[in-house]
């Protein structure tokens, strides 16, 4: 959609777009049955009192999270009146912890309002932990067509070290009834676990392959702030292991036909994950949820969102019909940044026009840091692409910071 031009001169403060950004909707659902120690998403434990619960999740406090969620989107609707959805993404937390029926009917509500997504891509996670054959009819019934599943480690041992409520047999289960119900199935893997060693990592990733998903998303597990494992860090391989584990998984990955095209993630070809492409190409998205996250373009300025946290707090101030999350614009100046931060995570880059379409402005804003990183040898000469090289991707905490002006 052309959008009238807000002004012809560049200054600092000025975005001129001259269309919009492909447009996602992530839902965040934000229960577990257990909060994991490395854990550091928006994710509460699910302690429910009501005989009538669904793996400890009373069905009662699903129907009010699910109210609150469809008052969230109706009141976000008039920011993208127009645009049709191109994906969307079930996360949490354990969403698969929410009856398939009322996942039916969340997804009727936003089909109601904005249309299903034009590539067909309804992504939802889900945990072997809470596995059930009738439940992953269900999600497909409802409309879901990809399942990501948290399947972090085939290995008992390391499943326990991790604080993972499921073991290996149930997430070979898990993946077995996925992959026969849905044509796209991500697999969740990390390597890099307490006292983990390169054959150990690779068996993991073999047994994941032998089961046939399309794609793949092998994390190296990191200590992140605010989660058990800052506060009592367990021991990790050292940083020479690691790096070899990292090195002979993503070799087999490749070998067995999964194509790496961003950091942690692989596919077999044509088995892409749209919705987070759309996230590394600086697409927009509509965030509805406890602690959900949304960017908007609108045609002279770029927003982030942030919800409230608290699932209480956050169900209280939808019903009310209040805002419940913070918004920033985004300046000028920082769109470099955001947009890299984003860009360099994928292999193949992305085109440049991408740039001034979805930033509103001159890619002469990035002739600095672009000349810097080309000396560097961290990103491609070419014309057109901003394309990380292999030594970019490896130093790509070093190479999103030369835009941080």
């Amino acid at each position: 959609m052309a959008l009238n031009l807000v002004t012809q001169i560049f200054k600092p403060s000025d975005l001129t777009f001259t269309a919009l950004p492909p447009l996602s909707l992530y839902i965040h659902l934000p229960w577990c049955v257990k909060k994991c120690p490395y854990c550091d998403f928006n994710s509460h434990l699910a302690q429910g009192s009501d005989r009538q619960e669904d793996h400890g999740l009373p069905i009662a406090l699903q129907r009010q999270y699910l109210n609150a969620l469809i008052a969230d989107l109706d009141a976000q609707l008039p920011k993208v009146w127009g645009r049709k959805l191109h994906t969307i993404f079930i996360g949490g937390g354990t969403p698969s912890l929410f009856h398939p029926e009322l996942i039916d009917e969340l997804l009727g509500a936003v089909r109601a309002r904005l249309g299903m997504p034009g590539t067909g891509e309804i992504t939802m996670e889900a945990n072997p932990g809470t596995f059930e054959q009738a439940r992953f009819e269900g999600f497909k019934k409802a409309g879901v067509s990809r399942l990501s599943i948290g399947v972090q480690s085939f290995s008992d041992s390391h499943l326990s070290a991790l604080g993972r409520i499921h073991q290996g047999r149930q997430a070979v289960e898990a993946a077995e009834s996925a992959i026969a119900l849905f044509d796209e199935v991500n697999l969740d893997l990390m390597y890099g676990l307490p006292d983990q060693t390169p054959q150990q990592a690779l068996a993991d990733l073999q047994q994941a392959i032998e089961l046939g998903p399309t794609h793949l998303s092998l994390y190296q597990l990191t200590l992140e702030p605010n989660t058990q494992f800052a506060v009592k860090p367990p021991v990790l391989p050292a940083e020479e292991t690691l790096a070899d584990i990292e090195d002979a998984v993503h070799a087999k990955a490749a070998a067995a036909g999964y194509q790496r095209y961003e950091v942690s993630a692989f596919s077999k070809p044509g088995h892409r994950c749209q919705h987070n492409l759309n996230y590394w190409t600086f697409g927009d998205y509509l965030g509805i949820g406890a602690g959900a996250h949304g960017k908007i373009t609108y045609p002279n300025r770029v927003e982030r969102e942030t919800r409230l946290r608290n699932p209480q707090a956050y169900m209280q101030e939808a019903m009310a019909g209040g805002a419940g999350f913070e918004v920033r614009e985004l300046k000028a100046t920082e769109l470099p940044f955001e947009f890299m931060l984003n860009a360099l995570r994928l292999m193949d880059g992305v085109p440049e026009q991408y740039f001034t379409e979805r930033c509103g402005r001159p890619v002469t804003d990035l002739q600095a840091p672009l000349r810097e990183a080309l000396g560097k040898q961290l990103m491609h000469n070419k014309p057109g692409v901003f394309q990380p090289t292999e030594l970019g991707i490896r130093f790509l905490n070093d190479l999103q910071s030369l835009f941080l002006r």
